[in-house]
């Protein structure tokens, strides 16, 4: 959809979320806040609903919207046994759908995790009800269930994504579907939804600040307690980081024993653990290389995006990059020989302003909060006509 360029009266929305979106410290939460945020500073007037589960109330939100609203998840048995899946089954709040009947006010979800307000809503049709989905869910269990170790977790994770994958043509009753890649994109509209939009990912940068010339280390960065990310390392430490010479720093929140005793072996490799946002954002800005690696093409990752407006050179493997354009910014290795060689290469090539100027041009296009919030707005406006 094109992007008018209206003027903004005040327009009323209720923003459903997963989890309280402040901090914005991990993947969902970063998309969910900042897209809040840049809707927020174009004048809309928001209905905050969110479950608080692990994480406080926020007067940072409470400074950005005009109501929020906390909800206790249901975390139980009887929810889990549901025929649901347990991220959806679990948010099927009265209260909510409560607060959410004393207007028609448009609601945006944020998830496939909060649409059983669509299955008791969708009648009414004076409603405009939008999904932004932030993954294809049933795929993403998936890949968890082939990450996992252990039994009970694995099953746990199979069960729910064939409950997902059931589950998911709900959405094909929201006015729109806000997707996060193109091939998510593409899968919506597969499944028989009408008006699927692309949405990438709202995140905390706005502006390509990555420095030219050359630094002297690479950088594999995550939080390193997440099975997904242990599995990267495990990949990068037999398959790289013993094969290379060059000088590598691993840094993130909660890295497991595992993660510590296998990097304790490599003389050239350091990890920083618990690195607070300046350091972190410090030792990515000075690094020479980004490393990044995952089994997992699901959805965006937000590292990608920090790493692309603030590191010097990208080195990823296929899944990293999978249903976006950002392949076109990054190296692109899918064999530990490609890895290691695209390596060496990236370590002794200088940064250089043309590399910067390439990634303004793409990520400026694609990856503008404002200009995403702007897309929203059209959307909203639109289904109200």
């Amino acid at each position: 959809m094109e992007i008018a360029n209206i003027h903004i009266n005040t327009l009323k929305l209720h923003i459903v979320s997963f989890n309280v979106p402040y901090p914005a410290d991990y993947g969902g939460v970063i998309d969910v806040y900042y897209r809040l945020k840049a809707l927020a500073e174009l004048g809309v007037e928001i209905t905050l609903h969110c479950f608080a589960y692990g994480r406080e109330e926020s007067p940072q939100l409470e400074r950005l919207c005009k109501k929020v609203y906390y909800y206790r998840r249901d975390m139980g048995l009887g929810k889990m046994l549901s025929s649901r899946p347990f991220i959806v089954a679990s948010r099927d709040n009265r209260e909510l759908l409560e607060n959410l009947e004393k207007d028609d006010n448009p609601i945006l979800l944020e998830g496939l995790h909060c649409c059983s307000m669509l299955e008791h809503l969708r009648y009414r049709s004076s409603r405009s009800i939008f999904v932004r989905m932030h993954n294809v869910e049933h795929d993403y269990y998936n890949s968890l269930a082939e990450a996992e170790s252990n039994f009970f977790k694995r099953c746990y994770y199979r069960m729910d994504a064939r409950k997902l994958e059931r589950y998911e043509p709900v959405i094909i009753n929201a006015a729109g579907v806000f997707a996060v890649t193109m091939a998510d994109a593409a899968h919506f509209r597969a499944l028989g939804c009408k008006n699927v939009i692309l949405l990438p990912i709202s995140h905390v940068n706005d502006e390509v600040v990555s420095k030219v010339g050359q630094g002297s280390y690479a950088l594999y960065h995550a939080d390193l307690s997440v099975t997904e990310n242990i599995d990267a390392v495990k990949y990068l430490a037999h398959n790289v980081f013993q094969k290379s010479k060059c000088r590598f720093v691993v840094a993130g929140r909660r890295p497991s024993e595992l993660v510590r005793d296998l990097l304790a072996k490599y003389d050239n490799v350091e990890l920083v653990a618990q690195p607070d946002d300046e350091t972190m954002q410090r030792l990515i800005s000075d690094a020479q290389v980004s490393i990044m690696y995952t089994n997992q093409p699901t959805g965006l990752k937000i590292k990608l995006l920090n790493s692309l407006y603030a590191c010097r050179h990208c080195l990823v493997n296929s899944n990293m990059v999978a249903g976006t354009k950002l392949g076109e910014l990054c190296t692109v290795a899918d064999t530990p020989e490609s890895f290691c060689t695209a390596l060496d290469e990236l370590m002794s090539r200088p940064f250089t302003q043309q590399d910067i100027d390439s990634r303004k041009a793409l990520l400026g296009d694609l990856y503008s909060n404002k200009a995403n919030a702007r897309i929203v707005l059209d959307c909203l406006r639109f289904a109200q006509k």
